[in-house]
């Protein structure tokens, strides 16, 4: 096998995605269309009746029904209620909390504690709408920046 060939083949795609602001068919069609194999869930809290189709237990059974995928929850890569709270809920500085979530990966080393593999066509999964001001794009960024090789797409 040519060098190129197994450059591509080693290469890990990692999706992010956010459920809020999108209807269950966006949803599910997006991750379909990806060829997402895998919804890492990474929510600090995945059982809110605020989160409507996407509840822990509701969206492991539509992910399995739908689209063929599997669910897991990974709360080691979700904030501490405490960095989440002085976020959201104290209306904090974003680039406090980006410094802080950021420093407790580098403590959690989610990239030495989960296997690469895991997450080769899996979808990180949180509720913000848009990757910009969320964890999920730490979490892949992080990954990136340790891993090397990895493809980052948001859908």
């Amino acid at each position: 096998m040519g060098k190129w060939k197994e450059e591509v083949m080693s290469r890990l795609r990692l999706f992010t995605m956010g459920f809020t602001k999108k209807p269950a068919e966006v949803f599910f069609t997006r991750l379909s269309t990806a060829g997402i194999r895998r919804v890492i869930d990474i929510r600090l809290n995945n059982v809110s009746q605020l989160a409507g189709f996407a509840k822990r237990d509701d969206l492991r059974y539509f992910l399995r029904t739908i689209c063929h995928i599997d669910y897991i929850h990974l709360p080691e890569l979700a904030p501490t209620k405490e960095i989440l709270d002085a976020y959201k809920k104290n209306k904090g500085d974003w680039s406090v909390y980006e410094r802080d979530f950021m420093a407790l990966l580098k403590v959690r080393r989610p990239d030495r504690a989960f296997p690469r593999e895991e997450f080769n066509m899996g979808c990180l999964l949180c509720s913000e709408p848009e990757p910009d001001r969320c964890h999920r794009r730490l979490v892949a960024e992080y990954l990136k920046d340790r891993w090397g090789d990895v493809e980052v797409v948001h859908i």
